[in-house]
């Protein structure tokens, strides 16, 4: 009986476009080009290396028609050296890369096969034992549910199905191209769904129901480890579906909790910290990282003082800690505030409340407060330093008043009504 393994990738989007980077004179933007090439190049070694027996690509191979010939002949040549090892390289077309979008064509050479877009297509390897169902995109807005049209499994076969899709609309960042459920694809009947369009990795089992995300992230909004999918076939049987990661700059956001931090010094210690950990786990790849500084701190002041030299610093440690060649900041956002000792802040509004005539109350506890808070003079003064967003300060300017306060002053009202204070 067939044991084997193969490589399921998909959302290659080869050559993308660089978003943004150009206005930046210090972005490695030759390093980010180059990164889609370098990645599916990088799937091509391991997969004649470890003699895969064949390799899925389930759509967008490429982010649009091509700028020029040579990004249709880089694929041309990756998939002829896998030809040459014995792989066959199956694909379907995405909306990215649909029949109606991509107006160059080179024929990729054999054994590749390229499934129809008019309607499902099938790969057979009586060898392998193994039947890959597929259809592409005739055209980029894809709308239909294509899994219905797709074959039923051949009996006695390994059967793997290949789609472009999004599954039950879960997917708020992707458009809801050739839709369908999970129930659907469960009941067709297939071994293994190997599924394109939605960037972030996802599986089921029983059966597999793969995406295995874009193979390079592209830029800030796609962060981690990226890469492919491992199948492991032994007797005719799939016992695994593992990622492996082929992508070699990665994207991180980097939120640093400066809460702890009592000064500018043990601010930038924090920041050092996230930068040491985040260039590990990029394990030698560029590290592309967007920074944003967060939480309630004493070095808010110092920080805040002058924004720009704080991000500027913030390049200037992650060079200082490992070179141009291993981090790029991509961006620093500043999230931090001026820290509020709660008890400190109430316990003005709490000496009113003591002062206050019960006779002068309204009857309604969110008008005691407002009463309240418009008697503590020392509690605006603090106000003025809070962050324009801090709870406290919406309590005031919008007349909300949160139910604790309500609570609170309510009960020492009662109290004071009743002579126990």
């Amino acid at each position: 009986m067939a044991s084997f393994q193969f490589l399921h990738c998909a959302d290659l989007h080869i050559d993308s476009p660089l978003r943004g980077l150009e206005s930046d004179p210090d972005a490695p933007v030759d390093r980010i080009r180059r990164a889609t090439r370098e990645a599916f190049t990088n799937l091509v070694d391991f997969a004649i290396e470890h003699g895969v027996a064949f390799v899925l690509a389930a759509g967008d191979l490429y982010d649009g028609d091509w700028q020029d010939w040579r990004t249709g002949r880089f694929l041309v040549d990756q998939v002829r050296r896998l030809g040459e090892a014995g792989i066959p390289f199956l694909t379907i077309a995405g909306n990215h890369d649909a029949d109606s979008v991509i107006t160059r064509r080179l024929t990729l050479p054999a054994p590749a096969f390229t499934f129809p877009s008019r309607a499902p297509g099938t790969w057979r390897s009586e060898a392998l034992g193994v039947c890959v169902h597929g259809q592409g995109f005739a055209t980029r807005a894809m709308m239909d549910n294509l899994v219905p049209g797709y074959p039923p499994p051949v009996p006695g076969m390994l059967n793997i199905g290949m789609l472009h899709t999004d599954i039950d609309g879960s997917y708020g960042d992707h458009a809801r191209y050739a839709p369908c459920t999970l129930e659907q694809l469960r009941n067709r009947g297939y071994d293994y769904w190997a599924l394109g369009h939605i960037h972030t990795p996802q599986r089921w089992e029983t059966p597999w129901i793969v995406f295995p995300g874009n193979i390079q992230g592209r830029h800030a909004g796609e962060t981690g480890a990226k890469g492919a999918t491992l199948v492991t076939v032994r007797d005719s049987t799939i016992v695994n579906a593992a990622p492996l990661y082929f992508d070699t700059v990665r994207w991180a956001h980097l939120i640093v909790d400066l809460t702890a931090a009592g000064d500018e010094d043990a601010a930038f210690a924090l920041i050092r910290a996230a930068l040491t950990q985040a260039r590990a786990d990029a394990e030698g790849r560029l590290l592309a990282a967007r920074v944003t500084l967060a939480g309630a701190t004493p070095a808010h002041a110092a920080l805040n003082r002058d924004p720009g030299n704080t991000r500027e610093r913030v390049r200037a440690e992650a060079l200082a800690l490992a070179g141009a060649d291993a981090i790029w900041i991509e961006k620093v956002s500043l999230d931090i505030r001026v820290p509020v000792d709660a008890g400190a802040m109430l316990s003005p509004l709490l000496a009113e409340i003591d002062r206050l005539d019960p006779a002068e109350l309204a009857p309604e506890a969110a008008e005691w407060c407002r009463t309240m808070l418009d008697r503590a003079g020392g509690l605006r003064e603090d106000l003025k330093l809070l962050d324009k967003d801090h709870p406290l300060l919406q309590m005031i300017t919008d007349g909300v008043i949160p139910k604790a306060m309500e609570d609170q002053a309510r009960n020492l009202l009662r109290a004071r009504l009743a002579g126990d204070t």
